[in-house]
C-alpha cells in the first residue's frame, strides 16, 4: 500500500479540506499560547513555526504520518549504515563525517570513523603548513591565493560555507571557486591571481568529472607557462579516490585527500572536499563546524517525534506541497554571511526529492520536491517580496537570522531585525480593505477608495522564523544537518531514494554524443530537427537559424 493510501494520509487530506476556511489571523486571535506551543529550541537554536497552517490537530496527523511511514526505523537505518540508497545500493554516512574521534560505526567490518579522522589529521597537517607560510610555492614565497575547482556539491558546499564563516577567515588567504566549464569562469580567476602563490585543489572524487579536468587541465596549462612539471605537487592537491589518476596529473598522492563512496556530492562539505573551509577558518574552527553538525545529528536521532525540529519542519513541507497545493518555497537568510545558503539548499532539496518514482521503481501518485528559492533579506524585500505579500501564490518561507551580528555598525543589526520579524508579521496578518481605507483615511475620500483596493494584503502566509545566537562554524553546521535532515524526512514520506542523482544523466550522455559533432565538416547524428539544425549553427555552417 502506497503512503498515499493510508489512513493517515487521508486523514491529513480531509484535515487540509477544513483548515481552508482559517485565516493565521484568526488561530493567533484565538490562542495567546500559539508561539509558545509551536516552537523548539536546542542550544544557540530557536525555532518558530506557530505561523503555518497547523493546529495541535494538524500536527498530531503529521505525526501520524511520520509513523505511518516508518520514519524512525528508517532514520535509524540510516545511521546505523545500512544501504538506504536503494539504487547505487550504497550506505548514505555523511552523519559518520562529523562523528568524534572515539566514536565507532562499522560498515562492512570497517570502522569508518577511524578512516574519517585519518584523513582529518591528513588535512590538519597540509592545512598548517599553507597557513602557517611553511608550505612554499615554487618559488619559495608562502601560498596567498586558493582555488577550488569542482562542481555540484564539490563546488556549493565548500563555496556557501567559505563565505559564511568569512568572520573567522584567515586574513592572508584569498579564495576561489571555479566552477562552470564556460572558460570565461576560470579566465576570470586566474587573471587575478599569480602562479607561483597559488594552490589549486581538484575536487572529482573519481578524477573523471568533465568540467572538474577540463578546469584542472587549464589551470595546469597556464601554470606551466610559468613553471615546470616537477613544480606541479607544490601548488595542485586533489580531493579524489583515483590514486593513478592523480598522480599522472603530476600531484603527489601524498597530497590527495580521500573520502567515500557513501558520501554525496551534496553532503560532501563535511568531508576532505571542504578542505577550502579548514584552510580558510583553520581545522580548530572546521572541527567546531563537524561538531555543530553533529549536535543536530543528537538531536534528529534521539528527540521524540514531537519535539524533533528537523521531522516537524520536514512534515511541514510535505503537508504544504501534497495536502495544500504548494509547489514552492522560500529561504530567506537575514544575514549577509548566508548569502550563498539558499543557492546550497537548492541543490540538497531538489536534487535530492526532485524524484517521480518509488524506491521500487513505481511512478509516484502524489506530489513530490518543492520548487527551492531565496536570496539573502534585505536585498529580496526590494525584489520579489511583492510576490509574496501580493501575488497569487502562496509560498511558504523559511527567515533566518541571528541575535547578534558579528559586525556591530550603528544600529543596523537592530533594522536588520526589525525588517526579519516585521515581514513574518506582514506575511501572517495581512491588511484587509478596511485597515486600508483607515491607513489612507488622511486622502480624499475619493482618492481613498481608489487606492485602498491596491493596499490590500491577503495575509495568511505562512513562514517559519529560524533564529541563532550568532553565525559561527559550529551554528552553520547544525543549520547544514538541520536542512539536510529535513530533506530526509520528506523522501522518507515520499518513499523516494534522496541519495541517487540519476536525473543529471541523461543530459550528460547527450552532451558526450554532441561535443564531436561541434567540430565544423564532422557527421551531424540522428537528433530531432531543432537539435540538428543549432548544431550546424552553432559550428558557423548557416548564418541563419533554420526557418529564417
Amino acid at each position: 500500500m502506497g503512503i498515499h493510501q493510508t489512513p493517515a494520509w487521508q486523514a491529513l487530506a480531509e484535515h487540509a479540506r477544513q483548515m481552508q476556511r482559517i485565516h493565521l489571523r484568526q488561530l493567533f486571535a484565538e490562542d495567546p499560547d500559539r508561539f509558545t506551543r509551536f516552537h523548539r529550541r536546542i542550544p544557540g537554536l530557536l525555532v518558530d513555526f506557530s505561523k503555518n497552517w497547523i493546529t495541535d490537530r494538524t500536527l498530531a496527523l503529521l505525526m501520524d504520518l511520520a509513523v505511518a511511514a516508518d520514519l524512525p526505523a528508517r532514520r535509524d537505518a540510516m545511521l546505523r549504515g545500512e544501504r538506504i540508497n536503494s539504487t547505487e545500493k550504497r550506505a548514505v554516512l555523511h552523519t559518520a563525517l562529523r562523528r568524534p574521534r572515539g566514536a565507532s560505526l562499522l560498515l562492512d567490518g570497517r570502522d569508518v570513523v577511524a578512516d574519517v579522522h585519518a584523513v582529518l589529521d591528513q588535512m590538519e597537517h597540509w592545512v598548517e603548513a599553507v597557513r602557517s607560510g611553511a608550505w612554499r610555492g615554487y618559488t619559495d614565497r608562502p601560498i596567498t591565493d586558493v582555488v577550488n575547482i569542482g562542481i555540484g556539491g564539490s563546488d556549493l558546499g565548500p563555496r556557501m560555507a567559505v563565505h559564511a564563516l568569512g568572520a573567522y577567515a584567515a586574513k592572508h588567504l584569498r579564495f576561489h571557486f571555479v566552477s562552470n566549464i564556460d572558460p570565461t569562469h576560470m579566465a576570470r580567476v586566474l587573471e587575478v591571481v599569480l602562479p607561483e602563490t597559488t594552490v589549486f585543489l581538484v575536487a572529482s572524487k573519481t578524477f573523471t568529472t568533465q568540467e572538474t579536468l577540463a578546469n584542472a587541465h587549464a589551470a595546469r596549462a597556464w601554470f606551466l607557462r610559468s613553471a615546470t612539471e616537477a613544480d606541479i605537487a607544490r601548488h595542485f592537491v586533489a580531493m579524489s579516490t583515483n590514486t593513478e589518476a592523480v598522480r599522472a596529473f603530476g600531484i603527489d598522492p601524498a597530497n590527495m585527500f580521500g573520502f567515500w563512496d557513501w558520501v554525496g556530492g551534496r553532503y560532501s562539505v563535511w568531508s576532505a572536499i571542504g578542505l577550502s573551509v579548514a584552510l580558510a577558518i583553520g581545522m580548530e574552527g572546521f572541527r567546531e563546524f563537524l561538531a555543530g553538525g553533529h549536535d543536530m545529528d543528537t538531536h534528529f536521532a534521539t528527540a521524540p517525534l514531537a519535539d524533533n525540529i528537523p521531522v516537524i519542519l520536514g512534515l511541514l513541507r510535505v503537508w504544504y506541497r501534497d495536502f495544500c497545493g504548494l509547489s514552492s518555497c522560500a529561504v530567506l537568510p537575514y544575514d549577509q554571511y548566508l548569502e550563498h545558503f539558499p543557492s546550497y539548499l537548492q541543490q540538497l532539496d531538489m536534487e535530492s526529492n526532485g524524484k517521480g518514482v518509488t524506491h521500487a521503481g513505481v511512478p509516484v501518485q502524489y506530489a513530490t520536491g518543492p520548487v527551492l528559492w531565496g536570496q539573502v533579506g534585505t536585498n529580496g524585500q526590494h525584489a520579489f517580496y511583492q510576490l509574496l505579500h501580493q501575488g497569487t501564490s502562496v509560498v511558504p518561507c523559511d527567515f533566518l537570522a541571528p541575535r547578534a551580528p558579528l559586525h556591530p555598525l550603528g544600529d543596523q543589526h537592530r533594522m536588520l531585525l526589525a525588517n526579519f520579524l516585521a515581514q513574518t508579521e506582514a506575511l501572517m496578518r495581512g491588511r484587509t480593505l478596511e485597515e486600508a481605507r483607515q491607513a489612507l483615511r488622511h486622502l480624499p475620500e475619493a482618492e481613498r477608495e481608489r487606492l485602498a483596493p491596491h493596499k490590500v494584503f491577503p495575509g495568511n502566509r505562512p513562514s517559519t522564523s529560524i533564529v541563532y545566537d550568532r553565525l559561527t562554524p559550529r551554528t552553520l553546521g547544525r543549520l547544514i544537518a538541520l536542512y539536510e535532515h529535513m530533506v530526509f524526512v520528506q523522501g522518507v514520506i515520499w518513499d523516494i531514494n534522496s541519495f541517487d542523482q540519476m536525473g543529471v544523466e541523461l543530459g550528460k550522455e547527450l552532451a558526450g554524443a554532441l561535443l564531436p559533432e561541434l567540430v565544423p565538416g564532422a557527421a551531424v547524428g540522428e537528433h530531432d530537427a531543432s537539435t540538428a539544425a543549432l548544431v550546424r549553427y552553432l559550428r558557423a555552417e548557416d548564418d541563419t537559424p533554420a526557418g529564417d
